[in-house]
């Protein structure tokens, strides 16, 4: 029997008026939304995204369907946030913008039993902790990851970059951007760990790994992520959800040990 234990925490920080920063966190459905936009429509649009998450949780889904699923709610999240974007537009605000990341993780089975499906748009993380290590699961859609990518700077550059903030794939843009999809089996992740950049952005790989690793309760563990955030500088919103999976067999455990995510275009061929 796989049961899952769950917390979550968010700040505004130390230097934002607004938390635009928005989360869900019950099983089965787990969530961070990172909101951009003046006037509070990053607030709006990262609530909007939350909201129709959190209906997957409430009316269920068919979890043998959960690519489709998640598809589908993201392409309701993207026409709610446009369609209130171009209310405001057309009361004359021209450059009107609201958009938002998004980093879930949703319970599904199919013919092997039970998974994570993973997605994400924008550069909110989701890691996993397995065997006391600690890897990043999703990949920022950033500007600065596309630079680390071709290999035109490295990670301490990357750690500095003045536009280490501009994200190249949002909920809210005038063309939907597909998201990134991973699969991975709940044997091969002890806890996920998901996050907006306010938590990333101001702690290293390394001090996320000491707290996830050291810290029992997931309650207790979110909290100590968006603190430690908060202690670094507070620039930014900072929201974490942690995820436990426990009721596994011990055996079980020891098989997914040398188990990696795999993206689902790996699993399923490549998406259309």
């Amino acid at each position: 029997m796989v049961h899952l234990h769950c917390g979550s925490a968010t700040d505004v920080g130390r230097v934002r008026e607004i938390n635009e920063d928005s989360h869900f966190a019950s099983s089965p459905v787990f969530v961070v939304a990172d909101g951009m936009g003046g006037h509070q429509s990053g607030e709006v649009a990262s609530a909007i995204a939350v909201e129709e998450f959190a209906r997957l949780a409430h009316d269920g889904y068919d979890s043998t369907k959960a690519t489709e699923v998640v598809t589908s709610t993201l392409l309701e999240c993207q026409r709610r946030i446009q369609a209130y974007g171009e209310e405001h537009r057309s009361e004359g605000d021209a450059e009107w913008y609201a958009g938002t990341t998004v980093a879930a993780a949703l319970l599904c089975e199919d013919e092997e039993g039970a998974k994570w499906l993973l997605t994400n748009l924008g550069d909110s993380r989701i890691y996993k902790l397995h065997n006391d290590r600690l890897d990043q699961v999703s990949v920022d859609h950033s500007l600065v990851q596309e630079l680390l990518d071709a290999g035109e700077i490295d990670a301490d550059a990357a750690a500095v970059h003045p536009e280490r903030h501009v994200i190249t794939r949002a909920l809210g843009g005038p063309v939907f951007r597909a998201p990134d999809f991973f699969v991975l089996p709940l044997t091969s992740a002890e806890r996920l760990v998901l996050c907006s950049d306010g938590v990333s952005g101001m702690i290293d790989d390394a001090q996320i790994h000491r707290i996830v690793s050291t810290t029992d309760d997931p309650r207790d563990a979110a909290h100590a992520l968006v603190a430690a955030a908060v202690e670094a500088g507070g620039d930014d919103n900072a929201t974490a959800v942690v995820v436990d999976v426990v009721g596994l067999s011990e055996s079980a455990m020891l098989e997914a040990s040398r188990t990696e995510p795999v993206s689902l275009e790996e699993k399923l061929g490549a998406l259309p």
